[in-house]
């Protein structure tokens, strides 16, 4: 007779209680097992990650030790900042101006006529200004005069010379003042150099101290730096000009 479509094939016994509850135990103790080492990777993922955030003594010093060195070897190297309390230079820097001095330029390039120089005081210059240095023992004037330079003056109204040749000091010096009030000639040493206020009525320089150790002028090694910008106040930020021009037809002279 026809079976109609059914299966005649044996139908296979249905576990038993004892099998069935022994495989649900072996996939609770899976589960178990996957719980257990998913928890174990959050675990070791958020150790790492907190060691990874803890901030070392290492790092201090790669962030914050690394930047104060630079700093301090630029301060000690390259550039010197000063504020200028005298009216010694005005109008070129007045009382209250903070300038940057290049301390490598002179070791690279060396010094020139127009230059404005900081110096250290080189005989007690400072009593004889109005008001104290710049900071330190420092003065700021106008380099005039190199070594072997004669550098003269035939009394007020009348030009500076240096080597026999007259500059023309108007771009620089103060509206209304003479390039000197009164005469001078100074022939300038080996290892000196002979400095002027931009403001001559109103600067102690290198006119004023002929009677002292270095004859009014100041040692080389004195110089520590250019004065090349204004940086403060704001409305007195610009570039300090050397305004070398003025001294372009002026003759090279040997030290003596």
């Amino acid at each position: 007779m026809a079976d109609h479509g059914v299966d005649s094939s044996p139908v296979p016994p249905a576990p038993s209680v004892a099998i069935a509850a022994e495989l649900a135990d072996d996939g609770s103790r899976a589960d178990a097992g996957t719980a257990s080492a998913g928890g174990k990777g959050r675990k070791a993922h958020a150790a790492a990650k907190s060691a990874d955030d803890r901030f070392t003594l290492r790092d201090f010093f790669l962030w914050c030790g690394v930047p104060v060195l630079i700093v301090l070897l630029i301060r000690l190297f390259l550039v010197g900042f000063y504020e200028i309390p005298s009216r010694s230079m005005m109008d070129t820097v007045v009382p209250g101006d903070r300038v940057v001095a290049s301390k490598i330029t002179t070791k690279i390039s060396g010094l020139q006529r127009g230059d404005v120089v900081v110096f250290k005081d080189p005989n007690n210059w400072l009593s004889a200004e109005q008001s104290s240095g710049i900071g330190g023992g420092y003065l700021i004037k106008r380099l005039i005069g190199m070594p072997g330079d004669v550098v003269e003056c035939k009394g007020a109204g009348q030009p500076i010379t240096i080597n026999g040749v007259a500059i023309n000091e108007t771009s620089y010096i103060r509206p209304g003042v003479d390039p000197s009030s009164f005469p001078f000639s100074v022939t300038v040493t080996e290892g000196h150099v002979f400095v002027m206020g931009d403001n001559r009525a109103n600067s102690a320089d290198s006119r004023y101290h002929q009677d002292d150790a270095d004859h009014g002028l100041v040692p080389i090694s004195d110089v520590v730096g250019t004065a090349f910008v204004r940086y403060w106040p704001l409305n007195r930020i610009a570039g300090i000009d050397a305004h070398h021009e003025v001294f372009a037809d002026v003759p090279d002279a040997s030290a003596e």
